[in-house]
C-alpha cells in the first residue's frame, strides 16, 4: 500500500500522503488491539491512555508534520522528531507493545528520513528499538532486533522512493529543456532559411532583372535611330528574362530536392557574357587547376560574382570588368571581381545593402571571408575566399 500511494506529484508529496494513510491505519490497528483487550504477553498496557496518546500522535504526525516540513530550519525538524519519538515511546508502553504502536514508530522513522539528513535518520533508526527496554531482556532483545531491522528497511525505502521521485522530476525538467532547445533550433533554422531565400532572390532574380532593365534602356535609346540594334538588344533582354524565369524554377526545385550544378568556370563565363551584353565588357581569367568544391563554397563564389557584376553595371561607371578565379592556393579558392570605375572612398561600415551583406553571409557560411578594396577613381575589387 505504501509504495502504491507514492506518485511524483511534487517534492515528496506522494510520500507524505502515503505516510498519513499509514499513520491512520496504524492508529486503527492500535485501537482495535486495545478494544479486543487481549492480555499482554510481555508488557502491561493501559488502553485509555494508549488511545488518547495515539490520537495525539496521529494529529502531530499528520497536521503537525505537514506544517513542519513546509518550514526550513534544522532545529525545528530535530525538535519535532525528538518529541514524536518520546510520544511514540509513551504510546508503545501504554499499548503493551502493540502492533499499531510499532507501526506508528515506523512512520516516525520514515518522517525522519524526510526531515533530517542521513546521519540524523540513522540515529532515529537506532533509538526506536529502545522502546522495548521495559520487556524481559530476552524478549526485549528479540523484539528490539526485529524493530531495528524494520526501522532500517523503512528508512531506506523512504529515501529510495524520494530519490526516484526527484529523478523523475529532473527528467521531466530535462525533457522540457530539450523541447525548448528544439524550438530554438527550429526558429534558428527558419531564420537561416529565410535569409538564404532572400539572398537567392536578390542574387539570382535581382541580378537578372538588373541586366534586363539596362538592356531595355539601351534598346529604347536607339529605337528611333537604329531599329535593328534595338531589336538585337531586346532579344538579349528577352533571353535574360527567360534565364531569370529558369533561375526561379531552379530555385523552387532546389527547395524540393538537390540539383546538379554546372562547373563553376562555365557558370562564371556565362555571367561575363551577360555583363558584356549589358554594356560592360567583362573577361574571365582562371588561374590554376580547377578542383571540386563543396556546394556552399561554389554557391558563395558564384553569387559573389553575380553581385559584383551587378554593382559594376549599376554604380561603378566602369568601362570594363574582370572576373578572376584563382585555384593556385593550396587550401582555398579565391574569386575577384575587378573594375576600372569610380570606386568608393572606403568599404562601407556594416556594408549597407542586401547584396554585399548576402555575399558576406554566404562566404561566412562556407567558412570563408569577403573583402572590398577600393579608392576614388581607381576602381574596386570585391574578393571572396573560401576553403577548397
Amino acid at each position: 500500500m505504501f509504495v502504491d500511494l507514492v506518485q511524483p506529484t511534487g517534492h515528496s508529496g506522494g510520500v507524505h500522503r502515503a505516510l498519513h494513510a499509514l499513520t491512520v491505519a496504524a492508529y486503527l490497528t492500535l485501537v482495535a488491539g486495545v478494544v479486543v483487550a487481549e492480555p499482554p504477553i510481555t508488557m502491561p498496557h493501559h488502553p485509555v491512555a494508549a488511545v488518547v496518546l495515539g490520537a495525539v500522535y496521529v494529529g502531530s504526525a499528520t497536521v503537525g508534520f505537514g506544517r513542519v516540513r513546509r518550514r526550513s530550519g534544522r532545529a525545528l525538524h530535530i525538535a519535532f522528531v525528538a518529541a514524536q519519538l518520546l510520544l511514540g515511546y509513551a504510546v508503545f508502553v501504554a499499548s503493551g507493545a502493540s502492533v499499531g504502536a510499532i507501526l506508528l514508530l515506523l512512520v516516525l522513522v520514515s518522517q525522519s528520513a524526510l526531515l533530517l539528513p542521513l546521519p540524523g535518520a540513522l540515529v532515529v533508526v537506532g533509538l526506536v528499538p529502545f522502546a522495548h527496554l521495559g520487556m524481559e531482556w530476552r524478549a526485549g532483545l528479540r523484539e528490539g532486533l526485529g524493530m531495528l531491522a524494520a526501522a532500517a528497511f523503512a528508512a531506506v525505502l523512504t529515501r529510495l522512493i524520494v530519490r526516484e521521485q526527484q529523478a523523475r522530476q529532473e527528467l521531466t525538467r530535462a525533457h522540457e529543456q530539450l523541447r525548448e532547445y528544439a524550438l530554438q533550433v527550429e526558429r534558428l533554422a527558419v531564420a537561416q532559411e529565410r535569409n538564404r531565400v532572400a539572398r537567392d532572390i536578390h542574387d539570382g532574380l535581382g541580378h537578372s532583372l538588373t541586366v534586363v532593365q539596362m538592356q531595355v534602356k539601351a534598346a529604347r535609346a536607339v529605337l528611333g535611330t537604329d531599329p535593328d540594334r534595338a531589336d538585337a538588344v531586346l532579344a538579349k533582354a528577352q533571353a535574360q528574362a527567360e534565364e531569370a524565369l529558369a533561375e526561379v524554377r531552379r530555385s523552387v526545385g532546389a527547395m524540393r530536392e538537390p540539383r546538379p550544378r554546372a562547373p563553376l568556370a562555365e557558370a562564371l563565363r556565362e555571367l561575363a557574357e551577360q555583363a558584356s551584353a549589358a554594356g560592360v565588357p567583362t573577361s574571365l581569367d582562371v588561374a590554376g587547376q580547377a578542383r571540386p568544391l563543396l556546394t556552399a563554397a561554389q554557391e558563395s563564389l558564384y553569387r559573389a560574382a553575380q553581385e559584383g557584376l551587378t554593382n559594376v553595371r549599376k554604380h561603378a561607371r566602369a568601362t570594363r570588368a574582370e572576373l578572376v578565379l584563382d585555384y593556385t592556393r593550396p587550401a582555398a579558392v579565391r574569386l575577384e571581381v575587378r573594375d576600372d570605375g569610380a570606386g568608393v572612398a572606403a568599404e562601407p561600415v556594416g556594408l549597407p545593402g542586401y547584396g554585399l551583406l548576402g555575399v558576406r553571409e554566404r562566404a561566412a557560411h562556407a567558412g570563408g571571408r569577403m573583402s572590398l578594396e577600393s579608392a576614388p577613381g581607381c576602381g574596386a575589387t570585391l574578393s571572396v575566399e573560401v576553403p577548397g
